[in-house]
């Protein structure tokens, strides 16, 4: 007996199968776009800050109320 299966069909097995692994891995894909959501907006900052003038150590320190 062969087994045949059209496009449509093929792509339906495909959105199940997806759709099933979502759902039985929610947690898991939430933490991974979570932490891709974070890698996204820290490439943004240091992007940002690339084109900011440099700041001494000291100013930044005396903002956070550090006294070294």
């Amino acid at each position: 007996m062969n087994a045949t299966l059209d496009t449509a069909e093929l792509k339906q097995l495909l959105k199940d199968a997806l759709l099933e692994l979502l759902e039985e891995h929610r947690e898991d894909f939430q933490e991974i776009l979570a932490e891709t959501l974070e890698d996204v907006a820290m490439i943004k900052a240091i992007h940002e800050g690339e084109n900011t003038p440099l700041v001494e150590k000291e100013d930044i320190l005396r903002l956070l109320g550090d006294t070294q």
